[in-house]
């Protein structure tokens, strides 16, 4: 079977966890602090907080933000539940922004025409995620343009685009946002088995969000009251979670980092590939882009069922995949009242969409194959 994602894990990256093994620390030692530091340089931000997943991130970001009951976040339908559960964790309100056909991304005619609206009816969001689906980023600059006059905070969910660029700067570098978010999920640009972490600018934001992800506790006398017992001693100054990241997980994230540049020049390559290969068929491409980080590679039939295409291309060894069922339309939101017919375009690409296999391991043979499978499937 040819899955739709996969890992890369090499020799050097088992030896750079077992190095960790063989040595005192396996949770908070020198590598989760190096980790961080590669991230800072790579993706040239201030500040990198690394934590056991992008879900995480993702409610750290929001806590550190302030987000509360009574207020609302809006995100894109078309992403994981991640992206919108990180508002309900914090006990706001959640609400969409449907997405533009032809870049699957949140639309900006759409979030103006909402913002306008929600003015009206004093319902404007605290904060925005804003979620690079595949790997392409949105247009930042338009999204900041639109919401800076109404002091939403904006955070990038970039868990499929961590390696791409925009505006001539890396993804996660915060030019037009207050946090990004990344993820380290196996099929993701790299791997730490499971982790994320959180990029700002911001140094007060920073500081929240180490908080957040570390049980609430400092070791800062500044942020100590009463009196300090000794060089031992700690305070508990928030409510916080355990999000942290081990050094086993951090030593294979620096590992992997190293060949990230390698890994979205394949996935690149690959992209180029079925652009150049399927456009005779009559699919809808995503757009060609040499910015994107290419986490997925999604196309939507224009003729034929998918269900049918599913069946016939799992049944010839290649393990397609659909992302995402809107978000909107799982049974745990439509419990919060959202109704089928709400966000239209998102609707209309998930009816439609097939995501075919893309990570940088996939062979020249292996991707003839799904080539070849998926054009005698819409030639017959």
């Amino acid at each position: 079977m040819i899955p739709y994602g996969k890992h890369t894990v090499g020799e050097a990256d088992i030896a750079a966890v077992v190095e960790v093994l063989q040595h005192q620390f396996l949770t908070q030692g020198e590598q989760v602090p190096k980790f961080e530091q590669m991230l800072q340089a790579y993706c040239q931000v201030k500040y990198a907080l690394a934590v056991n997943s992008g879900t995480s991130a993702l409610h750290v970001a929001c806590l550190a933000l302030g987000v509360g009951e009574g207020d609302i976040v809006w995100t894109s339908p078309i992403s994981f539940v991640a992206s919108a559960n990180c508002a309900l964790y914090c006990g706001a309100d959640i609400d969409f922004v449907d997405i533009d056909p032809a870049t699957r991304n949140l639309c900006i005619e759409q979030l103006q025409q909402k913002l306008q609206r929600a003015l009206k009816h004093n319902r404007l969001p605290k904060a925005i995620v804003v979620v690079h689906y595949a790997g392409l980023s949105c247009d930042m600059a338009a999204i900041r343009t639109l919401t800076q006059r109404y002091d939403i905070a904006l955070i990038e969910d970039a868990s499929h685009a961590l390696g791409g660029s925009y505006c001539n700067a890396a993804v996660g570098s915060c030019q037009y946002s207050d946090i990004t978010v990344t993820s380290f999920h196996p099929v993701k640009s790299i791997t730490t088995a499971e982790g994320g972490a959180l990029l700002t600018n911001d140094n007060a934001l920073y500081e929240q969000a180490v908080l957040f992800a570390k049980h609430g506790v400092t070791r800062d006398p500044a942020k100590m009251s009463g009196h300090n017992h000794g060089p031992w001693y700690y305070q508990q100054v928030e409510l916080g979670y355990n999000y942290r990241m081990s050094d086993l997980h951090a030593a294979l994230g620096c590992s992997q980092l190293s060949q990230l540049d390698d890994f979205i020049s394949a996935r690149r390559n690959i992209a180029r590939y079925y652009l150049n290969a399927l456009a005779e068929l009559p699919l809808h491409l995503p757009a060609a882009s040499d910015t994107s980080a290419w986490h997925l590679f999604a196309v939507e039939l224009t003729q034929h069922c998918r269900h049918d295409v599913y069946r016939k291309l799992q049944q010839a060894g290649i393990g397609v995949n659909v992302h995402y069922i809107p978000i909107h339309l799982q049974p745990y939101y439509q419990k919060l009242g959202f109704k089928k017919g709400y966000f239209p375009k998102a609707e209309a690409f998930y009816e439609s969409a097939l995501t075919l296999p893309m990570y940088p391991g996939l062979q020249p043979e292996e991707q003839s194959k799904v080539i070849e499978q998926l054009s005698n499937i819409l030639n017959t």
